[in-house]
């Protein structure tokens, strides 16, 4: 496949600073998040044709080649229809961070039409899709941001409350919100004591998602009492234990999503566009904080 754009994820940074989750198969080529098209195919690829736009989340954990390169190979499993409504910058912001936001709303919880929930990050990468997808469910979002200018794309995506957390106490302008009750789900994207405040803007017998380790010194005393149900969502995992059903639900979620973009109900945006070359500014962008939306390499060609 001749690779148009890779998007850049937080865990590629991680991964730079930490080491692969395979170290024994270095070098490694960063970059889960792709989008280009299908240059050849193996004798028995049925999904896809010559010169078909496909976006994709594969390799990149250092286990399989990522997609900061000009081609990359991948089982046409794990593909889907580029979306044709957006380009290939934009396709290949989406993969990990839909499917990240999809799992944690959908097939990590009890998400039902009416229900209250909280996105934390909702300017971020996941967290600005979950709002959109919560929202197409039929529920009702709020969400915590830094500045007036994400609490504004927080508002135009459909939360209808944007808690400055430097300003305000989340965890009071949440459970206000919610009537006192706190509310019926909560998604984790920060960690830390931002995971452990939210159990308190929770209902009881509600929802909990974190996409991050909570800590050794986590006290889950307030979670046991109010009977929460605490999932943990880390998409990467098929590619770690070589899941191949669930990388083929993955791609499910591409195919859906994109019906989606395509009917103007779901969009992704993109704060900047860079060259391959300049993978390391990327990163620098990533690891000073305060990324709104999702950044991407393009791949000239």
């Amino acid at each position: 496949m001749r690779l148009h754009a890779a998007g850049v994820n937080p865990v590629d940074t991680k991964l730079r600073g930490r080491g692969t989750y395979f170290p024994e198969r270095l070098p490694a080529i960063l970059g889960c998040d792709g989008a280009g098209v299908v240059e050849a195919a193996g004798p028995e690829a049925q999904n896809f044709n010559i010169g078909d736009a496909v976006y994709f989340c594969n390799g990149g954990i250092g286990g399989h080649p990522g997609n900061y390169a000009e081609y990359a190979v991948i089982d046409e499993r794990y593909a889907a229809p580029k979306p044709r409504s957006l380009s290939f910058a934009e396709a290949a912001a989406v993969p990990l961070a839909l499917i990240t936001a999809w799992e944690a709303l959908h097939d990590r919880t009890h998400l039902q039409e009416g229900h209250q929930v909280l996105i934390h990050a909702g300017a971020g990468g996941v967290g600005h899709l979950a709002i959109q997808l919560a929202k197409l469910h039929g529920a009702r979002v709020c969400t915590t941001v830094s500045g007036p200018a994400k609490a504004e794309l927080a508002s135009e995506l459909g939360a209808e409350l944007a808690v400055d957390y430097r300003k305000s106490d989340f965890v009071t302008a949440v459970n206000e919100w919610s009537g006192g009750s706190g509310v019926d789900l909560a998604v984790d994207s920060v960690g830390g004591v931002t995971f452990a405040r939210t159990v308190h803007s929770v209902r009881h017998y509600g929802d909990l998602v974190t996409l991050l380790q909570p800590g050794a010194d986590m006290d889950w005393k307030e979670a046991r009492l109010r009977n929460l149900r605490v999932s943990f969502e880390l998409m990467l995992t098929p590619m770690l234990y070589g899941l191949v059903n669930v990388q083929q639900h993955h791609a499910d979620i591409l195919r859906r999503a994109a019906a989606l973009f395509d009917a103007g109900t779901l969009r992704i945006h993109i704060s900047h566009s860079l060259p391959l070359e300049q993978a390391a500014e990327a990163h620098r962008l990533i690891e000073a904080g305060s990324v709104t939306g999702k950044i991407v390499l393009t791949v000239a060609g």
